[in-house]
């Protein structure tokens, strides 16, 4: 599948779940078994760990479909960008995709500030960027800032992401999931 494949089929999978009319395919004892043997997701989602923002039913993707990182802030940090890599270099996956949303309380932190102690402190210095550059400093705007340099940093961090972007056909986009009505705008 392209990657403008697997983007097509995660909006389309958003218009589902937007309408409360979820198909939940790949998601019974036959695609569990089917899965035995290897995978193949068509997309990889970088996404905040938020219990609101569950990518495999905001997408309507079942088993094997979709490599999903959540990690709060959406950050790409050390552990999550391997991952990344993992699945762009061993799994053939042509869509990566940074799902920022609504209200984010990593954001949220990261512009507070202060001492959150040294995990926290140091997944926050992640997101610190965006809070810098945001001229409002309204966290949706941090948030959509953050999913933007993020992406950024994949492809900066990463040779392996760097060198499928350029000459592999894998994609990198961001998103934005708005919490009332569960819609996600791609940016």
């Amino acid at each position: 599948m392209t990657a403008q494949e697997a983007l097509t089929a995660l909006k389309e999978g958003n218009k589902k779940y937007v309408s409360d009319s979820l198909e939940h395919n790949h998601s019974d004892s036959n695609r569990r078994d089917s899965q035995t043997g290897g995978q193949a997701p068509f997309a990889i989602i970088l996404s905040c760990a938020d219990s609101r923002v569950v990518p495999e039913l905001v997408f309507d993707q079942g088993i094997g479909d979709v490599f999903v990182i959540r990690v709060a802030g959406n950050t790409a940090n050390p552990s999550s960008t391997a991952s990344i890599e993992y699945a762009v270099a061993h799994l053939g996956s042509k869509l990566i995709v940074v799902l920022g949303h609504e209200s984010c309380g990593a954001c949220g932190a990261a512009i507070a500030g202060g001492d959150n102690g040294p995990n926290l402190n140091h997944l926050l210095k992640f997101i610190e960027p965006a809070v810098e550059q945001t001229i409002t400093g309204d966290v949706n705007d941090v948030v959509r800032i953050n999913a933007s340099n993020q992406a950024k940093a994949l492809v900066d961090s990463s040779a392996i992401i760097r060198n499928r972007v350029e000459n592999g056909g894998v994609e990198i986009v961001t998103a934005f999931y708005n919490l009332n009505g569960g819609k996600v705008d791609f940016e």
